[in-house]
């Protein structure tokens, strides 16, 4: 059979060789398109969803865009990253209806908002006022973007040294090559001529 040989094709190995990322990474190097691929997928699916049911709509449009506009203000105590206008979680339903009720009783914008800081604090608002209580929830997130580009910086520093290091280190010799070595200083020694 003239053509066939033992040896792998080359193009077909190289084409589904390991990357140098996935060799240096191991078992989750492999794991690593997958996970590519979910994250993809998850944020092609998360497009925004309004969470407002169609019983909470009000009859009044303009009482009804007021509290879609305060919904979007106001953050979901249950998860904390969403406004309740967004959230499914059923303490956010309470608090687009008690909003929707305020406003039907007459509350001004600012008045329902005020009586919600008052029963939960400035954490419901989604844009919290600069205040000293709020300080933290301001200076929380620079501080800690701060804080881990300089321990990435200090991380690839201290790797680029030791890298550096490692390629102006002389190599080092296998246990063969230093028995070898080791034969000739000894040959050398005893034949009387300087080393």
């Amino acid at each position: 059979m003239q053509g066939l040989s033992s040896a792998p094709d080359p193009v077909i190995g190289s084409r589904f060789a390991p990357t140098r990322w996935q060799r240096r990474l191991g078992a989750w190097g492999r794991l690593l398109p997958v996970f590519g691929t979910l994250l993809c997928l998850a944020l092609a699916m998360a497009s925004p969803a309004h969470a407002v049911q169609p019983d909470e709509i009000m009859s009044n449009p303009a009482q009804e865009a007021r509290a879609r506009n305060l919904s979007r203000e106001l953050r979901c105590m249950v998860c904390q990253n969403q406004s309740i206008d967004d959230s499914s979680a059923p303490l956010a339903r309470d608090l687009r209806l008690l909003v929707r009720e305020r406003i039907a009783a007459g509350d001004s914008d600012q008045q329902v908002l005020d009586f919600l800081v008052a029963r939960y604090g400035d954490f419901v608002l989604l844009k919290p006022p600069f205040e000293k209580s709020t300080l933290p929830l301001w200076l929380l997130t620079p501080l800690l973007l701060v804080g881990g580009g300089l321990g990435l910086w200090g991380f690839s520093r201290r790797r680029s040294k030791a890298m550096q290091a490692a390629a102006d280190a002389p190599p080092r010799l296998s246990e063969e090559e230093e028995a070898r070595l080791a034969k000739l200083v000894a040959t050398e020694s005893s034949a009387g001529e300087p080393v």
